[in-house]
């Protein structure tokens, strides 16, 4: 049985901390509530759906040109975790004020969203990295692993508080609206955020890195561009990059857009979050079993395996018709999403030098911010451009594609 430090631990009760975001503000009761918010206004479904694959496009943009200016900042020792802080709590705080915007105010919703989810993802880059401060370069799959697994458990929590209030709003059982149920669901969120985060602030510190400088703001253009010279040296870490751009593209949007697509398919909301929840339950055990398996096959396999499963996930998601296919299309997102994002967290880190973790995984979550532009904006534009949200989700099988010939010339 494998035993997890202390170290181990804390770390991966930051995914059990931030998971809750995810769940909530990214993909499930923000969205729906985003959905309905601008339906008053006269908008529609399929105009709400783009409109929110811009809104995440956007953030995206932001990290991906941020990420490697704060990674490369971070790999001085004793800055990474000043970095972490700032943005968690940015991420926390505003995350924390969608619960206090007047119900109608979309135009602010959205600029509020935008702020929280720039926090949520920089925090993140510091939070991979530590992957290589809190463990060994052996256990680096299976604590990866356990990190989304736990965190996909984690995120089922609150949100299981928070879909018992807006169900008992929606049936009357108890005195508010479902709009105040979903506003306490984001602040019950936030606060879980906070709460679990506080061990990885206790217990988890920077081991590797380049003695500290003094930084001046007019080198930055020069040091990113050093940066991604030492990325680009290292060919198999950027063919890795390159590969990861275009598959996690795909994961990260369907993971954003699913329940602006379930909504936009007829899917009632409260069937909708019962689904999601059971996509939660189901990656659980299939982010660990990923990990696992890496022993008997290699990463590259299992990564190879995921993304294959993904693009079945795109076509069956072109006929879906009906709330029971729904379910097994999110059943099947559940057995492969944390287990690709799980063993590419790991995967890379094992190839880069640890005490460069910062710069690279700078690029790392660069690579896949800018491709988290190219997909919502696919699926906007596709939907926009047709009239049916499922051709938006049929056009990600494209870069998928490209992902796994790249992983294969890795």
């Amino acid at each position: 049985m494998l035993r997890v430090s202390k170290k181990e631990k804390s770390w991966i009760l930051y995914d059990w901390a931030n998971s809750a975001y995810t769940m909530t503000m990214l993909t499930t009761i923000l969205p729906i509530y985003f959905t309905a918010m601008v339906g008053e206004v006269g908008l529609s479904k399929e105009m709400a759906t783009s409109y929110w694959g811009y809104t995440n496009a956007i953030a995206s943009l932001v990290v991906a040109v941020l990420s490697p200016f704060m990674g490369g900042l971070a790999d001085y020792m004793g800055v990474k975790k000043k970095f972490f802080t700032v943005f968690t709590l940015l991420g926390i705080i505003f995350s924390g004020m969608i619960a206090f915007i007047p119900y109608g105010q979309w135009q602010l919703l959205i600029v509020t969203y935008i702020i929280s989810l720039i926090g949520y993802s920089l925090s993140n880059v510091f939070y991979d990295s530590f992957l290589t401060d809190i463990t060994s370069e052996d256990r680096m799959d299976m604590i990866s692993s356990l990190g989304y697994g736990f965190g996909y458990i984690g995120s089922t929590i609150p949100f299981i508080v928070c879909m018992g209030i807006i169900m008992a709003a929606q049936k009357s059982i108890i005195p508010i609206s479902s709009i105040t149920a979903s506003k306490i669901s984001f602040f019950i969120t936030t606060m879980w955020w906070l709460t679990f985060t506080l061990p990885m602030y206790k217990n988890v510190e920077q081991v590797h890195g380049k003695p500290y400088e003094k930084f001046k703001p007019q080198d930055s253009m020069r040091k990113l561009k050093e940066s991604f010279l030492r990325v680009r040296k290292n060919r198999k870490a950027f063919l890795f990059l390159c590969a990861y751009f275009f598959y996690i593209d795909g994961v990260d949007t369907i993971i954003r857009m699913a329940a602006s697509f379930g909504t936009a398919v007829g899917i009632g909301s409260s069937t909708l979050l019962v689904i999601l929840l059971v996509t939660q339950f189901v990656a659980f055990p299939f982010a660990i079993i990923y990990g696992k398996l890496t022993q008997i096959f290699k990463g590259k396999a299992m990564l190879i395996a995921g993304i294959g499963i993904y693009i079945v996930i795109c076509i069956f998601a072109f006929f879906l018709k009906s709330a029971r296919e729904f379910w097994i299309l999110s059943i099947l997102v559940g057995s492969s999403q944390g287990g690709i994002q799980a063993l590419s967290r790991s995967y890379f880190a094992k190839m880069i030098p640890k005490e460069n973790s910062n710069e690279y995984f700078g690029f790392y979550n660069i690579f896949g911010k800018f491709a988290a532009i190219m997909g919502p904006f696919l699926v906007g534009i596709v939907t926009q451009i047709t009239g049916d949200v499922r051709n938006g989700v049929l056009s990600l099988i494209l870069i998928f594609i490209v992902g796994v010939v790249l992983l294969l010339k890795d």
